[in-house]
């Protein structure tokens, strides 16, 4: 639920700097389908009964699914903020292939939250020594916020970039409301010809066929 709290402070700033919601319309978000995928397969995978019975094929899905979350990021690494999100999600898969699809928690971080891990497959794991250490999950919120849990150095860049993707989109959408349109062209009268081509018809006379003008 890190990344919850990423999403409120994005919006908060961005509302204080003056943005607007409809600008998170305009983000142009290539392979969302990607991500949503990668997204579900790790909600059903980490939802009673999956996690009872998925076995030896939970860590091998969510590298998997991390991955391709991943890939969707840096296929959008043009948006502000996605560079910071690409590299805080490399840290988060690099800890957790470093340590056969897990990713290790700190047990002095879930004591704090006065907890262990829950039964069945989880992402997480207690190992003494973990490989790539300083991106593991060793550090946890405080316990009166909801959903308090652990995070890693990864999870805080990821939140960065999230809440500056979410800014950055808002602040745009200011620009585009605020934008004044320019001046109506209008249709030009068609210009008069000068007096020396003009022709009066006045004192004009009109003759029968064939009949010189006198």
């Amino acid at each position: 639920m890190f990344i919850l709290y990423a999403v409120l402070i994005g919006l908060v700033l961005g509302f204080v700097l003056g943005g607007r919601l409809s600008g998170l319309a305009t983000v142009d978000f290539r392979w969302p389908w990607l991500a949503i995928g990668g997204f579900v397969v790790q909600l059903v995978l980490f939802t009673e009964p999956v996690r009872s019975i998925v076995g030896d094929l939970g860590p091998p899905l969510y590298v998997a699914s991390t991955g391709a979350v991943l890939v969707a990021v840096i296929r959008n690494v043009r948006i502000p903020g996605m560079a910071l999100v690409a590299v805080g999600a490399s840290a988060n898969l690099a800890a957790i292939v470093a340590n056969g699809g897990f990713m290790p928690a700190s047990e002095a971080a879930l004591a704090a939250l006065g907890g262990g891990l829950n039964p069945g497959y989880t992402n997480s794991s207690i190992v003494a020594n973990p490989a790539l250490e300083p991106l593991t999950d060793a550090y946890s919120l405080p316990t009166w916020l909801p959903f308090a849990n652990v995070f890693s150095v990864g999870d805080v860049l990821i939140a960065i970039g999230v809440a500056i993707v979410i800014v950055s989109a808002m602040r745009s959408g200011r620009a585009i409301d605020t934008r004044e349109p320019g001046p109506v062209p209008t249709p030009e009268a068609p210009a008069s010809a000068p007096r020396s081509q003009r022709r009066s018809f006045k004192g004009w006379r009109v003759l029968p066929p064939n009949r010189p003008r006198s």
